[in-house]
C-alpha cells in the first residue's frame, strides 16, 4: 500500500511540474493544481491515519493526530484562493495580449 501512494505521490508531482514548465497559461493553472493535491496527500500521510482512535486525548489508549488534518484544510482554503487568483490573472492576460502564452509572445 505504501509503494502505490509513493507512486501516486510522484506521478502526481511529476505531472504538476511538466504542466507547469508548459507555455501557456491553462496547463500552468493545472500543474499548480497537481502540485497542491500531492502536497495535501503528503501532509495527510505524514499524520499517520490510525482508525478506532479518539481525537481527544484521555478518552482512549491512542488518539488522533488533528494536526495533519488541521494542515490539509488550511492548505485546501490556500490553493483555492491562490487558483482562483492565477485564473483571473491568466484571463487578464489572455484579454489583454490576445494570447495565452506565458511570455505574452506567439512563438
Amino acid at each position: 500500500m505504501e509503494l502505490l501512494f509513493a507512486i501516486t505521490l510522484g506521478v502526481l508531482t511529476a505531472s504538476g511540474v511538466y504542466l507547469m514548465l508548459r507555455g501557456r497559461t491553462f496547463p500552468v493553472v493545472l500543474g499548480m493544481t497537481l502540485i497542491t493535491y500531492s502536497v495535501n496527500l503528503f501532509l495527510f500521510a505524514m499524520g499517520r491515519l490510525s482508525t478506532g482512535a479518539a481525537p481527544i486525548i484521555g478518552q482512549s489508549q491512542t488518539y488522533a493526530d488533528p494536526l495533519p488534518q488541521a494542515l490539509v484544510l488550511t492548505a485546501i482554503v490556500i490553493s483555492f484562493a491562490m487558483t482562483a487568483f492565477v485564473l483571473v490573472l491568466s484571463i487578464r492576460a489572455v484579454c489583454e495580449l490576445g494570447n495565452d502564452h506565458v511570455d505574452g509572445e506567439e512563438q
